[in-house]
């Protein structure tokens, strides 16, 4: 007879998936802890994702996180979501309770806040008006964590206005669109910028707004972490402002996950960003 419980498995899933760091930053902390249990990248294709999420809770999995391109599938298939991830539009952390329910939430806000709040001491988002640059599922998460925080004012610019005009419509007035072309003049007064976009990201074209109107003070978050250090925070940084690398965002956000899969909090510190940044 073997009585000896379940080894807890979860996963990172998307597709593709292989690029992905999660399972290094959570193999860390499974080591550290000197816990029991796998984490594992799964490539599942959208025509298989349901069947598969459903499979996973009698295979031993305890949760997931999802990736791209899954995050608003998964939400739709969730038998239970929380209010953050339904606001945001997109789960990326998924719970597989014993009944086989799957509960679906969103940590990208909570990460992003973790970082700002860790990485710029100090930093009040309630002093201010914020700009965010893009208009993507990580802006909406930033837009989302940002209002609830307390920022007065949320200015916002995309290349393509209308999905930024989505934002405002889904957030409300504290959501403010700007034309591309005047991004740089928003950065006025702001003690928040977030470039929540990709551009700037290896392999992608630059950020090139123009940071005239940027205050010293201000708090500059740019979400890429390929390079850690953009060209954009490298402006921003040479302006005076308090910079802030995207990779912080990555770990404050699995931090939730991990505590509910393998039930201890694990801690964000100076070792794991070496380690997940090892090649």
């Amino acid at each position: 007879m073997n009585d000896h419980p379940r080894i807890p498995l979860a996963a990172v899933i998307g597709s593709p998936v292989a690029h992905s760091l999660s399972p290094r930053l959570h193999g860390y902390w499974l080591r550290k802890y000197g816990l029991k249990g796998h984490y594992v990248p799964l490539d599942v294709s959208r025509a298989d994702l349901e069947s598969v999420l459903r499979e996973m809770p009698k295979m031993g999995f305890v949760g997931a996180n999802v990736t791209i391109p899954h995050k608003e599938a998964a939400l739709r298939i969730a038998d239970l979501v929380t209010d953050r991830a339904t606001l945001i539009g997109a789960a990326n952390t998924l719970i597989f309770r014993p009944d086989g329910f799957i509960h679906a939430d969103n940590t990208d806000g909570y990460g992003f806040l973790q970082n700002l709040r860790e990485n710029a001491p100090g930093w009040d988002p309630r002093a201010g008006p914020a700009a965010v640059i893009g208009a993507g599922g990580a802006a909406r998460a930033v837009i989302a964590a940002l209002s609830e925080a307390g920022a007065p004012e949320i200015r916002l610019a995309n290349r393509t206005r209308a999905r930024a005009e989505a934002l405002h419509d889904d957030f409300g007035n504290k959501v403010v669109v700007h034309d591309w072309v005047q991004a740089g003049n928003m950065l006025e007064g702001c003690v928040t910028v977030v470039n929540a976009s990709s551009l700037g990201m290896t392999g992608k074209p630059p950020l090139r707004i123009p940071l005239d109107a940027l205050s010293p003070q201000a708090v500059v978050n740019d979400l890429v972490y390929t390079p850690l250090e953009t060209e954009f925070l490298c402006r921003a940084r040479e302006l005076g402002c308090t910079v802030v690398d995207g990779l912080g965002m990555l770990l404050h956000q699995a931090v939730p996950g991990f505590e509910r899969w393998f039930g201890r909090r694990p801690e964000v510190d100076e070792e794991l960003r070496r380690i997940v940044l090892a090649e």
